[in-house]
């Protein structure tokens, strides 16, 4: 009988540690709060690495998490706008719906790259707001930190302290591993790439990275042979190292256009859990890095 007492005394403590619930829509966004909110925090992620982020099913089950989160954590400018709206709509939680507190989206929090000048339907998968992968270069993720974290202190301002001090380890360890990172990709700078997707333009100006293409005629479609055919051509002229792609994109028209442009395919984690040693914020820019330096053998 006392270890059932003492079980139950040990879940109460440990929800009770849990002073909010988190709804993270990606998984780079659940993995930050994890490391701000320790076990102050219940998170559940939304989406996996190997999901395009653009297209995910309203699921009953994710409109329930919804439906208990006190937070909301997504990038915003429009990544989410397929399937978000309708969560935020059925759940019916006042609580994170847009505009609230307990909304919380990172790409407000960061200088956004490839902003529209016009917006065309016919332009294609085109956000108002700017190139939404924000994630890939790991500078954005300190003054989203410190948004973040301070979010995370008005929602539960009893642990205000305990925020602040995550929020200044984050930064020191963070801040050291950028360092770290720059200079084992020093010999990146100014390689030449090929995208699969519009989802690098973070990557390529933290790094240096020179994009000459992409094997999307319009962003968010699917690649045809008669375009990859052009790309080819266009590579004749205009070499490129290597072709990049995100883990949860299809790798054939990369692997085709690397074998007729004699380049390497690389495919990046893109998010925590792209790959086995992207299981961590941490490991998903070690692991980018290693894969970009292996490109270049």
């Amino acid at each position: 009988m006392n270890k059932f007492i003492l079980l139950a005394f040990l879940l109460i403590s440990t929800s009770a540690h849990a002073a909010l619930n988190v709804f993270a829509c990606e998984p780079e966004w659940a993995a930050l709060t994890q490391l701000l909110a320790g076990d102050k925090a219940s998170i559940y992620t939304a989406t996996g690495a190997l999901q395009d982020p653009h297209r995910v099913e309203a699921r009953p089950s994710l409109i329930a998490k919804a439906r208990r989160a006190n937070l909301l954590v997504c990038t915003g400018a429009e990544l989410e706008m397929g399937w978000l709206p309708v969560i935020l709509r059925e759940s019916a939680n006042s609580a994170i719906e847009v505009g609230s507190t307990g909304n919380f989206e990172a790409a407000h929090f960061v200088a956004m790259r490839e902003v529209p000048t016009h917006l065309d339907r016919g332009d294609g998968d085109v956000h108002a707001a700017g190139n939404p992968h924000i994630q890939t270069d790991p500078r954005n993720f300190l003054p989203i930190a410190d948004a973040l974290s301070k979010r995370l202190s008005q929602l539960d301002p009893a642990n205000t302290t305990y925020y602040q001090q995550q929020l200044l380890n984050f930064n020191v360890q963070w801040k050291a591993a950028i360092v770290r990172w720059e200079k084992q990709a020093a010999p990146l700078k100014g390689i030449t790439i090929v995208a699969q997707h519009r989802g690098f333009p973070y990557l390529n100006n933290w790094l240096g990275l020179k994009q000459v293409a992409e094997l999307e005629a319009k962003p968010g479609m699917e690649p045809s042979a008669s375009y990859l055919s052009q790309v080819l051509s266009q590579l004749q002229q205009h070499p490129a190292k290597m072709v990049l792609r995100a883990a949860y994109q299809d790798g054939r028209p990369s692997d085709w256009i690397a074998e007729r442009a004699r380049i390497t395919a690389v495919m990046l984690p893109y998010t925590v859990g792209g790959s086995d040693k992207a299981k961590d914020l941490y490991g998903l820019f070690d692991d980018t890095i290693a894969r970009l330096l292996a490109g270049l053998k």
